[in-house]
């Protein structure tokens, strides 16, 4: 196994397979994701992804840094990017690999409905206090669009009687 670091947590991994083949993925940061809610709302992000060239809606969410756990990442992104600042232990909704082909990392999901508004959020990221189907519909008009963060939605809803 071949390992080219192509920058800060993304190495490119050359890995031989059936004696003579060989399969390329990137290891990457895993994610962690925090779906807030606000009695019937949930806290969506917006900004502009230069990948895509276009604004996205989203839930607030970040890469799991070294020495930081999926829970604390979840929480610490949250307040960065929110000024929102969790108030209890996140329920775990779960998690998903975004494309087990390519990428070794694994997205992780959090809900919490205990938020207090702390400071201003992260510049470049607007707010928004969104229904469920002001969600739908976003998704709907591939403006909320991200794969993880539409998979954790949907989950969410499927076990939300656990949640209230």
């Amino acid at each position: 196994m071949k390992a080219k670091k192509l920058y800060t947590g993304i190495t490119l991994i050359e890995k031989k397979f059936n004696k003579n083949q060989t399969y390329f993925y990137l290891k990457t940061p895993n994610i962690s994701i925090m779906i807030a809610a606000i009695k019937k709302k949930f806290l969506v992000v917006s900004q502009k992804r230069i990948p895509i060239n276009k604004i996205t809606y989203e839930f607030p969410g970040g890469i799991i840094d070294k020495g930081s756990t999926p829970i604390g990442s979840a929480k610490a992104e949250l307040f960065e990017e929110t000024g929102y600042e969790c108030k209890n232990i996140p329920k775990k909704i779960g998690a998903i690999y975004p494309d087990p082909g390519r990428l070794d990392c694994k997205y992780i999901c959090y809900f919490t409905n205990k938020i207090k508004k702390i400071n201003l959020p992260e510049k470049g990221i607007r707010l928004h206090l969104l229904s469920k189907s002001q969600i739908i519909k976003l998704i709907d008009k591939k403006k909320f669009s991200h794969a993880c963060h539409v998979y954790a939605f949907f989950l969410y809803l499927s076990k939300i009687d656990k949640f209230n």
